[in-house]
């Protein structure tokens, strides 16, 4: 598994993660889209410290220098 999510990219998905996941995420009337929300938070967390993408490596983007 090579990295290939750059910097900013990487930044801007543990930001993401930290507002879902976080005691100011956005709350919704459905319980299924919260819980959704949630896990999108630690899916993007995840990736973030690891610096892959499993979409992006399926699609041949590459972000990394």
């Amino acid at each position: 598994m090579k990295a290939n999510l750059g910097k900013v990219d990487r930044i801007l998905r543990f930001l993401l993660a930290f507002w879902w996941i976080g005691p100011l995420a956005p709350t919704y009337p459905y319980v299924w889209l919260n819980w959704a929300l949630f896990a999108l938070g630690w899916l993007a967390l995840v990736e973030s410290l690891l610096g892959f993408c499993w979409l992006q490596y399926m699609l041949g983007i590459k972000t990394c220098e």
